[in-house]
């Protein structure tokens, strides 16, 4: 098969993905983000990346946003929202930063292929995306790609779609949200 017919392939899968995502959880998380005045995200590997990118156009909507991790990122207080970016829900180094902030009194938001995960089971917000676990174990879902490349996908597809909603509720366009893109660059 040539590179562009895997590339149509990819296309194909993620075109089924976006029927099996509900809109009211989708709706949901948007409305948490609109509530809620500083917004902390995480998730690891390429998961984390997605979540980062999310990060940076929260923040380039004007929203408080930060990754969890990072030196400039401040406490979370009660009321704010953490939103994390896991296919399995298992991931061990996440899992205490859900726990720390329902401790916190914090809203959890959960972005995952498996809901009734210990992160789900932690999550105020649960937006369920289609995909297949890395090890491939479980979830239902048929991909061509390796490993959890199309939850991965999805998740950045749907966090763009999530900054659309956004954009629209808040009146913005890109123009506006450019004035707040780095310029040291």
């Amino acid at each position: 098969m040539q590179t562009t017919q895997y590339f149509a392939k990819i296309i194909q899968e993620l075109e089924r993905s976006v029927n099996l995502i509900a809109d009211e959880q989708a709706e949901k998380l948007s409305n948490g983000i609109l509530k809620s005045r500083k917004i902390f995200v995480a998730g690891a590997g390429r998961s984390g990346l997605m979540m980062k990118s999310f990060a940076m156009r929260l923040m380039q909507m004007g929203f408080e946003a930060y990754v969890v991790g990072e030196t400039v990122t401040p406490n979370l207080e009660k009321g704010d929202l953490f939103i994390i970016g896991s296919g399995s829900g298992e991931t061990k180094s996440l899992v205490p930063m859900a726990q720390k902030a329902k401790s916190l009194e914090g809203t959890v938001a959960t972005i995952t292929i498996s809901p009734d995960s210990t992160i789900g089971t932690l999550s105020d917000i649960i937006v369920k995306l289609p995909g297949s676990p890395k090890d491939r174990s479980d979830g239902g879902y048929i991909t061509i790609q390796p490993m959890g490349a199309l939850f991965e996908q999805t998740l950045l597809l749907f966090c763009d779609a999530v900054i659309l909603k956004l954009m629209e509720k808040k009146g913005l366009d890109s123009g506006t949200m450019f004035g707040r893109h780095a310029n040291l660059e």
